[in-house]
């Protein structure tokens, strides 16, 4: 078993968490899929413990969210003949997925929310990056009027220090000169 998780790249999972409601969250079915279940025994086990998936853990998508979903990943794939599904599916975000993984109780089901569980904790940390970088970007944005003319003055000082003007040399005239003339 610890050979077949191993081959399951982040990437693969960070590629399956969406935004829904404002929540990254993961489709039953690629969840169903990783944990190697069918989507009808991991709705099973949410149904029989309910109350361990309040809606911040899991929520059902409305028939709007389902077609933009599918609209998503049509691009990426299709469905094959027999896969449409009765009921609109269920998204559960990182604490329903670990929540799940208690529910399935097998052992890959373990270890495949310690994958997902980290791919959330990647795409969490990237946000972050990217909310700092937009912040200090605003903020330089706003103080450039101010110091526009004085950034300008640093940074052709620093141009001048990384690559100092050669110093002007009078070059001596191309062609031939007859020495004895001078």
């Amino acid at each position: 078993m610890k050979k077949e998780t191993s081959l399951i790249p982040i990437e693969i999972i960070e590629n399956k968490i969406y935004l829904i409601r404002g929540a990254k969250v993961m489709l039953d079915s690629d969840l169903a899929n990783l944990y190697g279940v069918s989507i009808k025994r991991l709705n099973e086990q949410v149904k029989r413990n309910l109350k361990r998936f309040p809606s911040d853990f899991m929520f059902q998508l409305n028939e709007k969210e389902n077609k933009k979903l599918l609209s998503i990943r049509s691009q990426i794939a299709t469905f094959k003949r027999g896969q449409h599904r009765k009921y609109l599916p269920h998204v559960f975000t990182e604490h329903g997925v670990t929540m799940l993984a208690s529910v399935l109780n097998s052992e890959r089901a373990v270890e495949i929310s310690i994958y997902v569980v980290r791919a959330f904790i990647k795409i969490r940390e990237m946000l972050a990056t990217h909310k700092n970088l937009i912040k200090e970007f605003e903020k330089m944005k706003r103080t450039q009027k101010e110091h526009s003319q004085h950034i300008i003055n640093i940074l052709n000082v620093i141009r001048q220090l990384i690559d100092p003007p050669e110093p002007k040399v009078p070059k001596e005239p191309m062609g031939f000169r007859d020495r004895g003339k001078d």
